[in-house]
């Protein structure tokens, strides 16, 4: 059964990265994506792998040190659970950076590939999307000051 939620809590969460990438103009990829409710089936995955180990788990994030993580994530629920909190956060993540991006103006061509690497490696795709949207950002405020000074 173990196994089984693990491959679940990806599948779940795969239908809203698939819009996010492959249809972000489409009218409903927009209003789904706005939704944390996406991360629900997700998180209820995780429950019912974490509620088995909770006294582990809750050892772990009570006094958190190496050792008492790796015990954790030895026990098939215990890593199955975090890897579903994983899929959970990465999609809502996920969500964010394409709401910032379609608000920014950022084009879908390039986030589609960082879409990817966030589900792969969230971290990486992360900090790359927050230099984007720094760089997007600053060139917005100066085009619409330059846009203001050419009207006077």
């Amino acid at each position: 059964m173990t196994g089984f939620l693990f491959e679940l809590s990806f599948w779940l969460a795969a239908p809203v990265w698939l819009l996010m990438i492959f249809a972000p103009a489409w009218g409903p990829t927009a209003r789904i994506a706005a939704s944390p409710m996406t991360a629900v089936p997700v998180l209820l995955v995780y429950l019912a792998l974490a509620i088995p180990v909770f006294p582990e788990l809750w050892t772990a994030v009570n006094s958190p040190d190496l050792d008492t993580f790796r015990e954790l994530t030895a026990l098939a629920d215990g890593a199955g659970a975090i890897w579903a909190q994983v899929i959970a956060w990465d999609l809502l993540i996920g969500q964010w950076m394409y709401r910032e991006a379609r608000r920014l103006g950022i084009p879908a061509l390039l986030m589609g590939p960082l879409l990817v690497l966030t589900i792969l490696l969230s971290p990486f795709g992360l900090l790359v999307f927050l230099g984007v949207r720094a760089v997007r950002s600053r060139r917005s405020a100066r085009d619409a000051l330059t846009a203001g000074s050419t009207r006077h």
